[in-house]
């Protein structure tokens, strides 16, 4: 049988109860400065929880026409490119083994649709990328180098325009091909996939979830999206987000959240077969079956006014394997098909700021 034991308050309490057995009455005072000090530790364990994040918050992206944001972006990428048999990578183009983008742009809201579809323009401000192209010849080097330093004059000044779905998801963008039409192509598809993800990253792969979320709280979506004129590939996949906390960047009330994204691109041959190595291969009866896997994790702060980007980070694997059906007489008859397969580590680091 359980017995009610009353509380021992100060040591003369503890010596009344030894000596006679009975608990000593406490003054109505002291019952009360008790009193009010829970409820003050309760007031600020309240406070304590409140600021790291507890309750359900709504995270959205609310277009204003007019919103105006500058981010300063920074992307590294390393790609290693293997090959059965070694020579087989002489049919395509030369790769950049090291690729660096610095870029600022200033990013605004253009237009807003009545079902939450949005443009948004991108004027690069700054523009410069660096490639490191392994061991080829110093001509072919030298023209790598004047072909970017010719793509980041011709960046600057520019404007990219994003066309977001009232989802959120990147539809497509326009005004990449028309100044990036006379880069050469070991540099201007790299470009093209940094910008799509920059893109992406920025408004687009459904970041925002459907309904308020509370700490540790998590969602997805699936990623699936058409080739597009200026994106030879279809992409479907999976992205998971989850809501960890709060936090204040740059005097901006923010959420924290951590996401993982798992993709797979499938190539539009149509778009490849304007370059020179597809059609010499199907010349010589090769069937070419491509894939190319993802996946990447990024924490990203979102303002907690208006859903807008603050701070974003980003790091993604890649793995394209090609097997040339049809040429296994190319190998010897005893070999496996032709194979190429290139692998790319692209880390992303992009900090926003008011105009």
């Amino acid at each position: 049988m359980w017995h009610h034991i009353e509380p021992v308050h100060d040591l003369e309490c503890l010596t009344h109860r030894a000596r006679t057995g009975r608990a000593q009455e406490v003054p109505v005072t002291s019952r009360r400065a008790a009193q009010a000090a829970i409820l003050l530790l309760s007031s600020i364990l309240a406070l304590v929880t409140m600021g790291a994040g507890g309750g359900a918050v709504l995270l959205t992206r609310k277009y204003r026409t007019g919103q105006s944001m500058i981010y300063v972006t920074t992307v590294h990428a390393i790609s290693k490119l293997d090959s059965n048999p070694p020579n087989l990578k002489d049919f395509f183009p030369p790769m950049p083994t090291d690729l660096r983008l610095s870029q600022q742009c200033t990013v605004s809201v253009s237009r807003v649709n009545t079902d939450g579809a949005a443009d948004v323009q991108h004027r690069f401000d700054k523009f410069e990328v660096q490639t490191e192209m392994g061991t080829l010849p110093q001509n072919v080097r030298e023209s790598v180098a004047q072909a970017q330093e010719e793509a980041s004059q011709r960046m600057v000044g520019q404007t990219l325009t994003a066309h977001y779905d009232h989802d959120r998801h990147l539809v497509d963008f326009e005004g990449a091909a028309s100044f990036l039409q006379h880069v050469d192509a070991p540099v201007k598809e790299p470009l093209m996939q940094m910008l799509r993800l920059y893109l992406e990253q920025m408004d687009g792969q459904s970041v925002y979830p459907d309904h308020p979320v509370k700490v540790g709280e998590q969602w997805s979506h699936m990623l699936d999206s058409p080739p597009t004129s200026d994106y030879q590939f279809q992409q479907q996949g999976k992205s998971t987000f989850q809501y960890t906390g709060k936090t204040r960047y740059k005097g901006v009330k923010a959420a924290i959240v951590d996401y993982h994204i798992e993709n797979a691109l499938t190539p539009a041959l149509e778009g490849l077969r304007k370059d020179g190595a597809l059609p010499q291969l199907e010349s010589l009866g090769a069937k070419l079956d491509i894939k190319i896997t993802g996946k990447g994790e990024g924490r990203i702060l979102v303002a907690l006014d208006d859903g807008r980007v603050l701070q974003n980070h980003y790091k993604l694997h890649q793995t394209m394997s090609a097997l040339m059906k049809g040429m296994e007489a190319f190998v010897g008859p005893s070999s496996e098909p032709p194979r190429l397969e290139i692998q790319s580590d692209t880390e992303m680091d992009v900090d926003g700021s008011k105009p």
